[in-house]
């Protein structure tokens, strides 16, 4: 792999690196993005998380709301994927924004530079606020060269998600492993009786499981009649190898 760009702050490592037509994403050496402009669905983590936005009816996903931007790959999919309008990303870290649009060519959406549990809390204080159709919650930073969860999935954060959402929208949160989403609030017997819709996704390079939920059902055959190809479960040669099951 060749090196495009580094940068050191604040004991941060960042580096840009090329693999073919990919560009990838490394901070401190912890693999965060990549993007593929020629093939953008290789059977990535990130189509994992861009999956359950085919839940929706194309005319019922408007806005998304991306809490963890990285390098963008999961906006550009969205982009080049799904009829959405409005894409708000949020991220903490000034570098990775700057890495965005420079190196993974994030253009026409609203990068704000802010700490997702502010973001969250001002957006939700608004009286006019709005909701939106599609939320996604992949708040990861690194640490001992493996990636962490930033935020816990605990009552407080995942009533917070579901208060940003549209009563008929989906929320996906990406964790790092299948203990970290059983361990979460969304397992709880209150939070469970707001939900309709329940999937859990998961693929056996990663240990990292998605989780998608709704307040309205989640049908597997809708999504399947909406999903490309490439990722469609329906697809016996699709490239994203995973499985996906209701969660119980």
């Amino acid at each position: 792999m060749a090196l495009l760009w580094q940068r050191q702050v604040d004991g941060t490592h960042y580096q840009v690196r090329n693999h073919g037509a990919s560009v990838r994403l490394y901070s401190n050496g912890v693999f965060h993005s990549q993007w593929n402009p020629r093939d953008p669905l290789k059977g990535s983590l990130w189509e994992l998380l861009l999956l359950p936005a085919f839940f929706l009816p194309e005319n019922r996903l408007n806005s998304v709301l991306i809490l963890g931007v990285g390098g963008g790959a999961l906006i550009r999919l969205l982009q080049a994927f799904t009829s959405a309008k409005h894409i708000v990303g949020v991220d903490l870290d000034p570098v990775h924004l700057d890495v965005a649009r420079r190196f993974f060519g994030v253009r026409n959406v609203e990068l704000v530079c802010a700490d997702a549990c502010d973001y969250v809390r001002d957006h939700l204080s608004q009286s006019s606020h709005q909701p939106f159709d599609l939320v996604i919650d992949d708040l990861f930073g690194h640490g001992d060269g493996v990636a962490q969860r930033a935020v816990a999935a605990d009552k407080y954060w995942c009533s917070s998600l579901m208060r940003l959402l549209h009563r008929d929208g989906v929320l996906v949160s990406n964790f790092a492993d299948r203990a970290e989403l059983q361990g979460s609030a969304w397992r709880h017997k209150a939070m469970r009786q707001r939900l309709k819709g329940v999937w859990m996704a998961d693929m056996s390079q990663y240990e990292n499981h998605i989780l998608a939920v709704s307040r309205k059902a989640l049908r597997k055959s809708e999504l399947m009649d909406r999903a490309p190809e490439k990722i469609n479960p329906a697809n016996p040669g699709r490239r994203l190898d995973f499985r996906m099951r209701q969660l119980r």
